[in-house]
C-alpha cells in the first residue's frame, strides 16, 4: 500500500514538471535571427539619459549590450543569468539603498533578464536606475 502511494506521488510530481517544461518551451520568447536595428537608452539616477543606436545580429539583449560601442556594463552571473550591477560606472546596490537596474522593453517593464530577453528589429530598450 505504501509503495503504491509513493509511486502515485512520484508520477504526479513528474506530470506537473512535464507540464511546466512544455509550457516554457511553447510560450517562452523566441529569438529573431538576422540583423536588427535597436535603440538602448540608459537612464541614470539623476534622470539624465544617453541613447545608443545599434545594428546587430544579437538574438538576446545580453549580446547586444556587449556589442554596444561606448556602453560599459558591469554584471554578475547568477542562477537566473546576467544581473546588471553598473552601467557606465554608475553602480546600483540593492543592499545599500534598494537600487537596481531595471530593463524596459518598448516602454513596458521587462519580463526577462538580459540573458533571456530577445531582441527584435526596432526594439527600444531602457536600462533604468531604479530605487525599489
Amino acid at each position: 500500500m505504501k509503495n503504491k502511494k509513493g509511486l502515485l506521488t512520484l508520477i504526479s510530481i513528474l506530470a506537473v514538471v512535464a507540464v511546466f517544461v512544455f509550457a516554457y518551451t511553447q510560450f517562452s520568447p523566441k529569438a529573431q535571427q538576422g540583423e536588427k536595428n535597436i535603440t538602448i537608452e540608459v537612464v541614470s539616477e539623476d534622470g539624465s539619459s544617453k541613447m545608443y543606436e545599434l545594428n546587430s545580429d544579437a538574438e538576446y539583449l545580453e549580446q547586444a549590450l556587449a556589442e554596444t560601442e561606448g556602453l560599459e556594463i558591469t554584471n554578475e552571473e547568477g542562477p537566473y543569468g546576467m544581473t546588471i550591477m553598473a552601467v557606465n560606472g554608475e553602480e546600483a546596490r540593492y543592499e545599500v539603498n534598494k537600487a537596481y537596474w531595471s530593463i524596459m522593453v518598448n516602454g513596458e517593464y521587462g519580463m526577462y533578464g538580459a540573458s533571456e530577453q530577445v531582441v527584435n528589429d526596432g526594439d527600444v530598450f531602457q536600462l533604468v536606475y531604479t530605487i525599489g
